[in-house]
């Protein structure tokens, strides 16, 4: 503001209608050297983030104001690069005579929790073996509503997992998978029903018809399971656990979701709506002639 040596900065503000207390803040400069190392950072804890979600990162744990662009620039210049590796092994048997149920989601507007989990199962290596995990997720609010890591690709794996994923309070309207026998299989399919759950499945050999399932497992994968060395099962039980339980949960943002956590962002959602509902309901007072 040059006429602030002619003109009382009072009256200026109130004139241009401009806050007072930013026009005596000066905002400091973020030191790169800084930036670097903030950046990093967040990608040593999160090999697979790209520019914009470490851009996210950083200013949820700094509190500083980045431009993402900037962030890309100074990622160039470390030579920071989002990992990405994935790898395929077949986990479904779709070859089986258990009834087959259509596809409930195709093209489905998906506007609040449990209105669809999705669920898939990957392999996992271990020194000696392989083992299997299953895993449940909501889709409107990413939270992983049940797992279960099992050394066998049988009935009991997805059975356990959708079993202690409706002991959370938490039953979804539709559940969406592929056709593999482990989701056809008799047991599996009466829980769902017995639970009042319509079952949806994709068409054999279109596994993108369950992208969010395949995402999901793909960041399990370059997130957890490639860069950790499992000594055996337990390990890899209690490691995993950790992982969706904890960081995938609480810790790591979504894009998706506005930069949020799965937690944050089922929070604020309900609260939102409670709020909403408590309007809704509040008594009208009439207005006075």
């Amino acid at each position: 503001m040059k006429l602030a040596p002619t003109y009382p900065v009072n009256l200026i503000c109130q004139v241009l209608d401009y806050p007072r207390s930013s026009y005596y803040y000066q905002p400091k400069e973020l030191d790169e050297e800084e930036l670097k190392a903030a950046i990093r950072d967040v990608a040593g804890a999160w090999p697979t983030y790209g520019y914009r979600r470490i851009t996210a990162q950083v200013r949820r744990e700094k509190h500083w104001t980045v431009n993402s662009k900037r962030v890309r620039r100074l990622m160039r210049e470390l030579d920071v690069h989002a990992r990405v590796k994935r790898q395929k092994r077949r986990t479904t048997n779709s070859d089986h005579g258990f009834p087959r149920y259509p596809n409930l989601v195709q093209g489905l507007e998906v506007v609040r929790p449990d209105q669809v989990w999705v669920a898939d199962i990957t392999y996992i290596r271990l020194l000696t073996e392989f083992v299997y995990l299953a895993v449940l997720m909501d889709v409107f609010t990413r939270s992983i509503r049940g797992w279960h890591l099992g050394r066998n690709l049988d009935q009991g794996l997805t059975l356990t997992a959708l079993n202690r994923a409706l002991t959370t309070g938490h039953t979804p309207e539709i559940h969406h998978s592929d056709q593999g026998v482990q989701y056809a299989a008799t047991a599996y399919v009466e829980t769902l029903q017995d639970h009042g759950v319509a079952i949806s499945m994709t068409d054999v050999g279109a596994a993108w018809q369950n992208g969010f399932a395949e995402r999901l497992v793909r960041t399990i994968k370059e997130e957890e399971v490639e860069l950790s060395e499992y000594r055996d099962y337990q390990d890899a039980y209690h490691q995993l656990g950790r992982f969706l339980d904890d960081v995938y949960t609480h810790k790591r943002i979504h894009s998706s979701l506005g930069y949020l956590t799965p937690a944050e962002f089922e929070s604020q959602w309900r609260a939102q709506q409670a709020a909403i509902a408590a309007l809704d309901t509040a008594p009208v007072t009439p207005s006075l002639p």
